[in-house]
């Protein structure tokens, strides 16, 4: 048989669909759960760790490590996208995890601050290339009609994770204090993780190869710019700039993790100023990616049905609500609920997105896309880090979450006013064989 018989046989073999690709994407799911289980289990504990046993008081050296974090993790993002439409999504998935394995024992051992930033520069890498690689492959199995659900599922799990490992760890800290007793989740979850992706986990670039086959433009001509085949620069131009819907997105994700990173640094600080106990410190930061979790579960096939754009605009002045309540309000209760609202507000946009740019790229530079957009969006760990840090030395915690509140209502309107609705509808069913 000759190779080009034996690749359309292998094509006509790949089902699209997320009932066709169940257990495959189940596995996906659970390993991102771990993916975000390894930041839960520093978020409640490392700002606490800054001031108790490091003596840190400077508000922006203290947040190094989160923008260590967002830097390496933003890097990573583009590789792994790169590499992912190279040689594989499996591969990449695989490194990502081995990144990781010295992170929580430089947790329990650092003996200065140092050792944190460092840890966080790995932990971005593991980030970057583990969760980019199960975004790609989940949107490659499920096909065009259920990205939105797709993505509501994965970001589900992994902020569920996110949320509660941060409620695991606040409540290990609280009984065993600070260190090591946190971090030995992350050498669980590690554990876990690379056995799943190593004997676990198939590659699925195949199946994004059979949907470019038979890939069929809008019939509005809004891509007739956008070819099958695009350099690297191209990509990184039409996703970051020139592409209305794409770089409307790109801005959107950066304000949305602008605020994450804020929320990160500052929230802690903010609500154990006030008196609250460690424990009601690690709940209150545990509700948003919980509200943002299961949230997520609805806005993202929701998106499939009525559309992106409205989620993403409603979203961004939704978190800029929340940061408002967050901001002027006081105590156990008044949190709770501007913590809920902002995690609301995010779950509105995050799947939502990155179900856009699924939208929106062709297949065969998809991976490439999702890296770009993840490059940027994941940039706003840092900006938020150091904004916030900034301008809470030079005034107050409160007056840094106005400002993240200020830039979210400018990001609501720049989707607002230039994004097109990207959602469009194939006219090959799923699970209809391609080829």
């Amino acid at each position: 048989m000759s190779r080009t018989g034996a690749t359309e046989r292998g094509r006509r073999a790949i089902t699209l669909g997320l009932r066709a690709n169940a257990a495959q994407f189940t596995i996906l799911v659970a390993i991102n759960a771990l993916v975000g289980g390894m930041v839960g289990q520093q978020q409640t504990v490392l700002p606490l760790l800054a001031e108790d046993e490091f003596g840190l008081t400077g508000y922006t050296f203290m947040f190094t490590y989160v923008v260590a974090f967002g830097i390496s993790k933003a890097v990573a993002n583009y590789f792994a996208g790169t590499w992912s439409d190279r040689y594989g999504r499996k591969p990449v998935l695989i490194a990502g995890w081995l990144f990781a394995v010295p992170v929580p024992l430089m947790l329990i051992w650092a003996p200065d601050w140092g050792w944190v930033v460092a840890a966080n520069v790995l932990l971005g890498i593991n980030q970057g290339l583990t969760w980019s690689t199960t975004v790609i492959m989940k949107i490659d199995l499920v096909g065009p009609r259920q990205r939105g659900l797709a993505m509501g599922l994965n970001e589900a799990a992994g902020y569920g994770a996110v949320a509660l490992t941060s409620m695991a760890a606040g409540y290990l800290a609280a009984e065993f204090g600070l260190r090591p007793a946190p971090f030995l989740l992350g050498l669980t979850y590690t554990a876990l993780a690379l056995g799943l992706s190593t004997l676990a986990v198939r590659e699925t670039k195949g199946h994004a190869d059979v949907e470019a086959a038979a890939h069929v433009p809008r019939g509005d001509g809004r891509h007739d710019h956008l070819h099958a085949e695009l350099s690297n620069r191209e990509v990184f131009v039409q996703t970051s700039f020139r592409e209305p819907a794409l770089s409307s997105a790109s801005q959107a994700g950066l304000v949305n993790n602008l605020n994450f990173g804020l929320s990160w640094g500052l929230f802690p600080l903010l609500f154990a100023g006030s008196g609250l106990p460690v424990e009601q410190v690690g709940l209150l930061f545990a509700l948003y990616p919980a509200v943002w979790g299961v949230g997520q579960l609805f806005t993202g096939a929701l998106s499939d049905r009525w559309g992106r754009k409205r989620f993403i605009t409603a979203g961004m002045f939704t978190q800029a609500a929340a940061l408002i309540v967050i901001a002027t309000a006081d105590g156990f209760g008044p949190w709770a609920a501007g913590t809920m609202l902002l995690g609301a507000g995010t779950a509105m946009v995050y799947p939502t997105l990155l179900a856009a740019i699924g939208d929106v790229a062709h297949p065969s530079w998809r991976g490439r896309a999702v890296g770009v957009y993840r490059v940027w969006r994941d940039l706003g760990y840092a900006v938020g880090a150091l904004l916030g840090g900034v301008v809470a030395d030079l005034w107050s915690l409160r007056a840094a979450v106005w400002v993240a509140a200020a830039i979210s209502v400018a990001s609501a309107l720049v989707v607002a006013f230039r994004m097109y609705e990207t959602v469009h509808r194939p006219t090959v069913p799923e699970g209809e064989h391609r080829g």
